[in-house]
């Protein structure tokens, strides 16, 4: 019998053939910089951002600083440099656990139906009127100022957003042709929702994603910007724009207009990819 696959088709022929304008192409170039400058970055910074010199505090752009430095005497250049580590680290880890999770939750209640899927959609809808930077700032309230925390209550507020997509996509591909077959030939439900219908949504996920991570990078640079995020010395961009305040009313605004450039730059880039992604499957399935 000749089974027919998926009209979605695979992740990887789905990826290869989308395309991409001068805005997404320029977006994806900016991000592949970003992230290799946070696999790199013990090498690309040239001084230690933790270590403070006293008495330069507030120091305008110069040989040895190229971006001056903050109210602490840290190289703004180098925390910058470092902080790429850190503020793209915790939204990956809210958007891997969120996807997952969303994912194992929109697959599990679509391909069941019923009474199942009833309730846990209505769990869904509760858990979308709460903010993720609420619950972050709840979980910071219970267990302490960090990143730990914060990364899983995002999670939970972020994985009602990839569940209900899967949950629409799984209950629309479940009743084509091509399920029915493979269901007839006696392959079992875990089979077919794993490695038949599951490879052919997950296109449409990852552009999902990919938006997600860009909020999630805002929520989390919003939080240690209020200090209840990653504390210092640890470099982190949020935090690096508060402690900046005070560097604009020195007249060396440096320390906190970088970060927040860069806080933009990644967050607009991933919208840009994300969203093209998205109008790009949108497009092939019409």
């Amino acid at each position: 019998m000749n089974i027919s696959t998926s009209p979605l088709g695979s992740p990887l022929g789905a990826l290869r053939r989308i395309g991409g304008g001068p805005s997404a192409r320029l977006s994806t170039v900016v991000l592949a910089l970003f992230v290799l400058v946070a696999v790199f970055a013990p090498w690309l910074a040239p001084q230690d951002p933790t270590y403070g010199e006293l008495g330069n505090n507030f120091a305008g752009p110069g040989p040895d600083h190229w971006l001056g430095t903050d109210g602490g005497g840290h190289d703004t250049f180098s925390a910058l440099i470092e902080g790429t580590r850190t503020s793209l680290v915790g939204p990956l880890a809210v958007v891997v656990f969120a996807t997952l999770g969303g994912i194992a939750v929109g697959l599990f209640t679509a391909w069941r139906g019923g009474w199942v899927d009833t309730v846990v959609g209505r769990v869904l809808d509760v858990l979308f009127a709460f903010p993720a930077l609420l619950l972050a700032i709840l979980a910071v309230a219970l267990f302490g100022k960090g990143l730990t925390a914060p990364v899983f209550a995002m999670a939970i507020a972020y994985l009602p957003y990839t569940a209900r997509l899967v949950r629409g996509l799984t209950a629309q591909e479940k009743v084509r042709p091509y399920i029915a077959a493979y269901r007839v030939q006696g392959h079992s439900a875990v089979f077919v929702a794993l490695r038949r219908l599951l490879p052919g949504i997950m296109p449409t996920v990852l552009a999902q994603s990919t938006v997600n991570f860009g909020y999630a990078l805002l929520d989390l640079a919003a939080l240690s910007f209020l200090g209840l995020g990653v504390q210092p010395p640890t470099p982190d961009w949020g935090a690096m724009i508060n402690q900046g305040q005070a560097a604009v009313l020195q007249g060396e605004p440096l320390s906190a207009i970088v970060p927040a450039v860069a806080v933009v730059l990644v967050v607009v880039a991933f919208n840009v990819v994300g969203e093209h992604l998205g109008d790009r499957l949108a497009g092939r399935e019409s």
